[in-house]
């Protein structure tokens, strides 16, 4: 049998980061369950609009929330309006603190917005854009080479994996397919991969979708 292993967290120390950092005190389980509130509130909110992941600093009594998207104007808003939003409504998903420093139980949410330039190099805004192509009915061989042909286009991506897995085109049993171009070093720590997975909601059920993204190799 073998023995799969995350891309991200199999490089963890060495090319990636977590995307939850910072000072957690003595109680971590509680921080990192209101992480997780965060994370699901903001995806319901804002997930529609190209967001590739949610990052969260903690620095004593201050939240700062990374929001990685393609598509910042729509969520920053005219004037900011979006952004001061979003942080009155973080408020209640926030759970509330006792200490010297923040006597009424409240903290400073700091949201930051990146863009990013160029998102069919990204495995989590390309498998976004495959599960909601797949719920439109297209075809998915149809769109997993188009997809395929646009990501080995970009500059600096030499390989690309894509999956999909379920009762594709509607069919009875559920099976995997996949498409592969360029190169594929998985089992190379210093290989620089972006990895993501989807889901598309289908009349017939739910299909899998898994992406990789290989941009070389990285060296200290």
């Amino acid at each position: 049998m073998t023995h799969k292993v995350h891309p991200k967290s199999f490089r963890i120390r060495d090319m990636a980061s977590w995307d939850s950092r910072g000072y957690y005190g003595k109680k971590p389980h509680k921080y990192l369950e209101e992480d997780f509130r965060i994370r699901e509130f903001l995806q319901k909110i804002i997930g529609k609009f190209s967001v590739e992941k949610i990052e969260i600093e903690r620095i004593a009594d201050r939240i700062n929330i990374i929001i990685t998207t393609a598509r910042p104007g729509l969520i920053i808003g005219r004037g900011g309006e979006g952004i001061e939003l979003l942080k009155k409504q973080l408020d209640k998903v926030l759970l509330p603190i006792k200490g010297k420093k923040s006597p009424t139980g409240k903290r400073e949410v700091k949201l930051e917005i990146r863009e990013i330039k160029n998102p069919l190099g990204s495995a989590s805004l390309v498998a976004q854009s495959i599960a909601q192509q797949i719920e439109k009915r297209m075809p998915f061989r149809k769109v997993l080479k188009q997809s395929l042909e646009k990501i080995m286009s970009v500059k600096g991506v030499e390989g690309c994996r894509l999956e999909v897995a379920g009762r594709l085109n509607g069919s009875e049993i559920a099976r995997t397919e996949w498409l592969r171009k360029g190169r594929m070093p998985r089992q190379t720590i210093r290989a620089d991969i972006d990895y993501s997975q989807g889901t598309a909601r289908c009349t017939y059920g739910a299909i899998g979708i898994k992406v990789w993204i290989y941009k070389g190799e990285k060296f200290d």
